[in-house]
């Protein structure tokens, strides 16, 4: 019996061996050739009060103005075409739209890499690249900055409740199954102080409980923030992409409602 532990041990560490070489070796391979890079998706670049050069998308409506903005924020692997696509239908929805580069010249096609930049990439690093993506949006003329709103998915999800944590002039916060949400209303800071908050989750994504969904919403009730929260049964994490918001679905209904969000927090007072 001790034999087979032994060599059900050894066996165990050997397929563990291998599966760390594998990680290591798509991440290192992914390093030293990309399968994409920040600047293939981006179109124009902005200086922050620091003096740090940012990289971004840029969307624009029709027309001259003064027209609401939205801030999208990527998924964990950075900013890419899906994040992209949604910029460019928004844009066409009547908003200016930028696509911040959240993490500062990072992204990528794969998972493990992926999860390297979420676990290495300094929270206030990433909260510095977002804020002056805010600030570039709120400054660009054409864009009511009392109309700024910020939409993002699930790394970009908790990246925008955290943005509206600490920003009392964002007009909406849409988070689409970001991760932590948070439990403790005093943990809210400055939250809803300017305008509602969506949250977007599926039932059956495995790193959300529907109890942290529902946490999340008693804590904002908590604090008398307007919000609506929606769990979509059926569904996992990162559910909604570009490509699948136009088929039946709960991708499509999840869209509908941000746009319905979007529409009601930041068209309601056009000047």
């Amino acid at each position: 019996m001790r034999r087979v532990i032994i060599t059900a041990l050894k066996i165990l560490l050997v397929a563990i061996g291998i599966l760390v070489l594998v990680v290591a070796g798509v991440i290192l391979l992914d390093t030293v050739f990309p399968s994409q890079q920040v600047t293939d998706f981006t179109n124009v670049t902005f200086t922050d009060d620091g003096g740090a050069t940012h990289h971004a998308y840029l969307a624009k409506p029709e027309g001259a103005g003064p027209h609401p903005g939205v801030l999208l924020i990527h998924e964990f692997f950075g900013l890419n075409a899906d994040i992209v696509a949604k910029a460019d239908i928004l844009a066409r929805e009547g908003y200016t739209v930028v696509a911040v580069d959240a993490y500062g010249g990072k992204t990528t096609q794969q998972v493990p890499r992926a999860i390297l930049f979420v676990t290495t990439t300094p929270q206030e690093r990433i909260n510095r690249n977002v804020d002056a993506g805010y600030a570039y949006l709120a400054g660009l003329e054409g864009v009511d900055p009392q109309r700024i709103g910020a939409a993002g998915f699930c790394f970009g999800g908790t990246q925008v409740m955290r943005l509206g944590t600490r920003n009392p002039d964002l007009a909406a916060a849409a988070i689409f199954y970001g991760n932590g949400p948070i439990q403790d209303p005093a943990e809210l800071g400055v939250m809803g102080q300017n305008g509602p908050v969506l949250g977007i989750y599926g039932e059956q994504d495995r790193g959300i409980p529907v109890s942290q969904v529902e946490g999340f919403k008693l804590a904002m009730d908590a604090r008398g923030i307007d919000n609506q929260v929606t769990v979509y049964p059926g569904v996992g994490h990162a559910f909604v992409h570009a490509e699948n918001i136009t088929m039946p679905g709960a991708a499509q209904d999840a869209w509908r409602e941000l746009l319905d969000f979007l529409a009601a927090a930041l068209k309601k007072a056009q000047i």
